[in-house]
């Protein structure tokens, strides 16, 4: 397989201009480290972009940075750590959930769009997204956005290129809104509520007037230990049900707030508190899946993600719980559900999608083998009318399939 390594934009559009004269469709990678999410790829070359990786313009005061797409994610959150600010939406680090090493990248945080814990508050990768520089799969290079906050230029492409996958266009720059990291951060614990009742103790505290910035429950589990990936909070052996809910802001008003809530929430038991480093720990640890990390008890488990109406989440995971024999945890309130099934040829895609498709959700299959992937839709199948939508902006970036062909289905390239 050639690799393409690319120095700037201008080496892009020549890569990508080629490759259209020779209808030679290209994988575009950063490190590739979410590679095994998605389709087998229909193409023999790749485009790296690993080298693109410096940070352009960062202006704290601002709340603004610029960076080129392969610039890695980790030096990128320790740099804007440094001025005590972080990316509101959580991007999730998928290396311990696929068992990769922690070499994700911007592009790539980006093209996948997937948010953590303070989804429910902040909003999504998109709405971070302020502005990129990209090129189309017509090989021409294109600006979208701008570097403020208060965009009113219309429609901005750049909120299709989250999530998209890279299959629309090849980033070559992006600008990002930052933000300040909250003071102080305090999450109550609740043990021991079934799914349901957890349900309705997360969506109390999410319509309280108390800003609750996350809200998530982990099952009990006979499956995982307690410890795997949750520290001493969950406790020894067998892992208990634990409902967490955080709250961030000026220390007082985060102890104040959680003083208050507690109180809320006394009819579903009596919540205990931590606070700053341990709760900083217990929701990365949520954020990153780490419960069904691949060096974990489930390892070897397919790994679902499914969004659904958080007030039909404890229902949908429940019964796919029961019906498949496997685990699962909650985020958003309700509205994220990540699922360890037992390993089957078909990863129990009917049932997932059937329940997904009742709660008016979707699926997609972040973790599974090769074999797994080839026999199975992995991103959720769109109504006739939302594919050929979906299909127009394609074809409107890419006519010729150039870009990451084959990635977002079983029937391309």
């Amino acid at each position: 397989m050639d690799t393409l390594k690319v120095r700037d934009a201008k080496d892009v559009e020549e890569v990508v201009r080629a490759a259209i004269a020779s209808e030679q469709p290209l994988e575009i990678i950063g490190h590739g480290g979410k590679r095994g999410i998605g389709h087998a790829m229909a193409t023999n070359a790749v485009l790296d972009l690993s080298a693109l990786n410096a940070v352009t313009a960062y202006e704290p005061n601002e709340l603004i940075i610029t960076l080129q797409a392969g610039a890695p994610l980790a030096d990128v959150l320790a740099l804007i750590d440094a001025k005590n600010q972080q990316f509101a939406f959580e991007p999730v680090n998928t290396a311990p959930l696929l068992g990769t090493p922690a070499t994700g990248t911007i592009g790539g945080m980006i093209a996948a769009g997937l948010a953590g814990p303070r989804r429910i508050r902040a909003g999504g990768a998109r709405d971070h997204l302020l502005g990129a520089h990209a090129v189309s799969g017509f090989g021409d290079s294109f600006k979208t956005g701008g570097k403020v906050v208060k965009n009113v230029t219309g429609y901005d492409l750049c909120k299709l290129l989250a999530g998209s996958w890279g299959t629309l266009s090849v980033m070559t720059e992006v600008t990002l809104k930052v933000m300040p990291k909250p003071e102080a951060e305090r999450t109550l614990l609740l043990r021991g509520l079934d799914d349901a009742t957890a349900n309705k103790a997360m969506t109390a505290a999410l319509g309280s007037p108390f800003d609750v910035s996350a809200a998530a429950h982990l099952p009990k589990s006979a499956l995982r230990a307690g410890t795997e990936g949750l520290g001493d909070i969950a406790g020894q052996g067998e892992a208990e049900a634990l409902t967490v809910l955080r709250l961030e802001g000026i220390t007082a008003s985060a102890a104040h707030r959680a003083g208050s809530l507690r109180q809320l929430l006394a009819p579903f038991g009596t919540a205990t508190l931590i606070e700053d480093v341990a709760s900083t720990a217990l929701w990365s640890a949520i954020r990153d899946v780490l419960p069904f990390a691949a060096s974990g008890a489930l390892g070897a488990w397919p790994v679902w993600r499914i969004v659904c109406p958080p007030a039909s989440g404890a229902a949908l995971g429940t019964q796919l719980a029961r019906e498949t024999g496997g685990d699962v945890i909650y985020d958003w309130g309700g509205g994220l559900i990540w699922a360890a099934l037992p390993p089957k040829p078909d990863a129990h895609a009917p049932a997932v999608r059937a329940h997904a498709n009742a709660a008016g959700g979707h699926a997609t299959l972040i973790r599974a083998t090769d074999d797994v992937r080839r026999e199975v839709d992995v991103f959720h199948p769109q109504a006739p009318g939302i594919a050929a939508l979906s299909e127009r902006v394609r074809a409107s970036f890419d006519p010729k399939i150039i870009l990451n062909r084959g990635r977002l289905t079983r029937s391309a390239g």
